[in-house]
Order: structure tokens, then sequence, then C-alpha cells
């Protein structure tokens, strides 16, 4: 029977595929990330997801390619809104059957395909790959500040359920496994980060949108998630305020007072979403 891997290859032969409905039944059901995958514990938590596009929001002012965010002007007059349409799409392809979540990076992909041939140029194939590659590193990162430290194997699953993404969006150069990961990674930030008018431009963004006090309350996260080189960047301090709150928070989610801090990060006509995080 030829394997589902072949879906993001394209090596596939459609004679077997079609001679057996079974096959073709089965991979309609199956699910692109196991229902008892670890990816699924991570994304099923709102102030893990938005720990995780907490930090990338950070990370991705700074990277070389932003300037395409300011192409259609859409991230910059609607920050949070594009953070929730973001979520949103991640949690179609994690929570979908395989069928679903390929029509889903499929359509994320002609989306980018689409601004492209609007400009006239490629998005670089290493800007495609950095923003792989922060959902890689905040998943984690989100995921052990506010629950526990995961095993490598855990690391490694979360990894690959990503890499298939990037597979399935024809990126070049992913690295093997997540050991190779770890060494690509501090490439890209040494190479494809620097501080730059759309960094500055972004924060004040974030500023404008979350109003003072919120915005405050994201700039401490953002330095308990960063990495080092990042916070360098973008002239950060390594001592949050938030760090003596985490425990304090953890406390609020036995007693189920959590979501009242949860949407208290953001302005009111986002508590919906933010409550619809958690799934």
């Amino acid at each position: 029977m030829t394997c589902p891997y072949h879906y993001f290859t394209g090596k596939i032969n459609h004679s077997t595929v079609f001679q057996s409905g079974h096959y073709q039944n089965n991979f309609e059901k199956k699910l692109f990330v196991d229902k008892n995958s670890i990816v699924r514990q991570i994304w099923g938590k709102a102030d893990t997801i938005l720990f995780i596009f907490c930090g990338a929001a950070a990370e991705f002012s700074l990277n070389k390619a932003v300037d395409w965010l300011y192409f259609t002007g859409k991230l910059p007059s609607d920050p949070l809104g594009r953070l929730f349409s973001t979520v949103n799409y991640a949690k179609q392809i994690i929570y979908s059957t395989e069928q679903g979540a390929l029509k889903s990076i499929d359509k994320i992909s002609a989306i980018h395909n689409a601004v492209e041939m609007n400009r006239g140029q490629k998005i670089p194939d290493w800007a495609y790959r950095d923003v792989l590659y922060m959902l890689i590193y905040y998943s984690i990162a989100a995921f052990e500040l506010l629950e526990r430290k995961l095993s490598t194997a855990e690391k490694e699953e979360i990894f690959d359920v990503f890499k298939s993404v990037g597979q399935r969006m024809n990126l070049k150069d992913l690295p093997e496994n997540y050991y190779n990961w770890l060494i690509d990674r501090d490439l890209h930030i040494k190479n494809n980060l620097a501080k730059s008018q759309f960094t500055t431009d972004l924060f004040s963004q974030y500023k404008k949108h979350l109003g003072y006090f919120r915005y405050q309350i994201v700039l401490e996260g953002q330095k308990l998630i960063l990495p080092k080189q990042v916070k360098k960047l973008l002239n950060f301090s390594s001592i949050s305020m938030l760090k003596p709150m985490i425990f304090i928070y953890k406390i609020s989610r036995e007693i189920k007072l959590d979501k009242y801090l949860k949407i208290a990060l953001m302005p009111p006509k986002y508590y919906n979403q933010i409550l619809s995080l958690d799934k």
C-alpha cells in the first residue's frame, strides 16, 4: 500500500490509490496530527497559543524579509486580527484530517503565491523556513514555560509535524531531524535577523492596538520566551516582571480563574476569540 507520506513528496502511484476505495476512505479519515500528539496539547490551550504568537510577533519584526508584511498592509493595520487569522489556519491544520490539513496548507501557499505575483518577486525560501522554525521553537518554549519540560522525543514530534507542513509547501533545505534543526535555527537567527525601521513600526502598531497597559504586559511576556540573541537585538533585558506571576497563573488555572486573566490581555472585541482558542 502506498504510504501517505508520498502526498508530501509527490511520489505517488495514483493507480494504487484509486484501485483501493478502502485506502482512499482511510486517507479521508486519517488525522494529520495524531489525537494523542503533544502538538495537539500545545495548540489546544489559549494561553500557550498566545505566548507562541507573543514570541513570534517580536522575532518576526526583526526578520530581514519583514517588508513582505507591509506589501499588503494588512498586518500593520490590524496586527491582532492577523494574529487570530493565523491561529485559525494553524488550528485548521493541526486538528484536521490529513485531507483537510493538506487543503489548508495548499490554501496558505496559494495566498502567498498571489502576493508574490502582485509584487513581481518571490518570497525568499529562507523566510518561509524562518516562520516554520518560529512555530517549532515557540511551541516548545511556550509549553515548557507554562506546563513542563518536554522530552527529546516530544520535541522531535513537534519538529516532524511542522516539517510535514514545510514539505507540503515545497520548502527546500529543511533539516532532517530535530538535532539538525537546532543547528539551522541558530544560523537563521544569526543571518536573517536585524533591527530596522519595520521593527520599530511594528512595535508601535502593537502598542496602538493593545493599549499602553496590555502592551507592557506583552513586552514582559516576550522577555520570558525570546531567545537571548533576539532579546539582544531588541535591547530587551533578561529580567521579566511577569516571571513571579507564572506560578500564580498556574494556580489560577486550577481554580478556573485563568479565563479572566486571558481576556484581560486583549481588547474587549477579541474576548470570544481568545476563549475559543481553548480546545
